[in-house]
């Protein structure tokens, strides 16, 4: 692939995980105020899977992977959706759609401290800055006597906190896992396999399944956007830049989909938005920029330059 083709695939990818994967938070919390967590996230990713395999045969792309593939992307599916989606839309009952998406803005940091303690990758001034600014903003955010004074709500920040453990683990084995070749083809494994799992565990739990008939035309407009956008579009997006960029780059995603989110939910549900939300967010944008940018800080170069005692033009 050209060089500038793939620049272009980058950024269309980027642009799917930042802006629809923001407007899922407002789609799950529809479709989870009348239908069970596990039956939700089950339907949603196995349709979806089913629907790429499809997909793939019409395009002739080969589905068969060996084995070590097969288990790795089941690991991946585990990881991402079983626990990092399923349980999460199930922690949206506890908390609003918004403050979600922004407790999520952590993931950015969980992401390059584990890269520092699992593979030593040294993490770059520029990348500290904005791990502080995602620090403050996440200090902001659930400081707010609104938002961890509502009933249920600690709970609910608990369980999306290690939703985000669980995809950020999940992001640095995919990027160096043996996956299927096609990230069509790796989307629809990891789809499928963690829809069974979600199925089984709904059924462990005796959720009331019902049929799409029964549901409200929101309801299934949600779920309709959840599998083609949210699944087939943005989440193959997701395991392509897993590939092919870092995987902190990749979940600066978290920190653009709060403010997303946070405008969604205000619109739609007519969710809260206070002074120190909008705050909060401009700061975690901010330390996107600082994470992606690729200039060098000026003030560390130099002072790093005089410890090397090279000169200093």
């Amino acid at each position: 692939m050209a060089k500038s083709s793939q620049t272009l695939l980058i950024v269309f990818a980027f642009i799917a995980i930042y802006i629809i994967w923001g407007s899922t938070y407002l789609m799950n919390k529809i479709a989870v105020t009348e239908l069970p967590a596990y039956m939700l996230a089950s339907i949603r990713f196995v349709t979806a899977g089913l629907l790429i395999f499809g997909i793939c045969k019409l395009m002739k792309i080969p589905i068969r992977v060996t084995k070590r593939q097969f288990r790795n992307s089941f690991i991946a599916g585990f990881l991402f959706l079983t626990f990092g989606n399923g349980v999460f839309v199930w922690g949206l009952k506890y908390v609003d759609s918004s403050f979600a998406a922004l407790e999520v803005a952590a993931m950015p940091l969980i992401v390059l401290i584990l890269m520092r303690v699992i593979d030593g990758k040294k993490i770059q001034a520029m990348s500290v800055v904005g791990v502080v600014l995602g620090v403050i903003g996440i200090y902001l955010l659930v400081s707010q006597k609104q938002i961890t004074q509502q009933e249920e709500s600690l709970l609910g920040m608990v369980i999306i906190f290690f939703c985000v453990l669980g995809w950020s683990f999940g992001s640095l084995f995919v990027s160096k896992a043996n996956l299927p070749q096609s990230y069509l083809v790796n989307t629809a494994y990891q789809m499928v396999t963690a829809g069974i799992t979600l199925f089984i565990t709904s059924l462990l739990l005796g959720e009331h399944w019902s049929w799409p008939t029964d549901w409200s035309p929101r309801v299934q407009l949600s779920m309709s956007m959840l599998i083609i956008l949210g699944s087939i579009v943005a989440f193959t997006a997701f395991n392509y830049l897993l590939k092919t960029v870092s995987p902190d780059k990749v979940a600066t995603s978290s920190y653009v989909n709060p403010v997303i989110a946070l405008l969604l939910g205000w619109y739609v549900l007519d969710e809260n938005i206070t002074k120190q939300s909008i705050v909060a967010a401009a700061i975690l944008l901010t330390g996107v920029y600082f994470i992606n940018t690729k200039k060098k800080l000026v003030m560390f170069s130099r002072f790093r330059g005089k410890l090397k005692g090279k000169p200093i033009e």
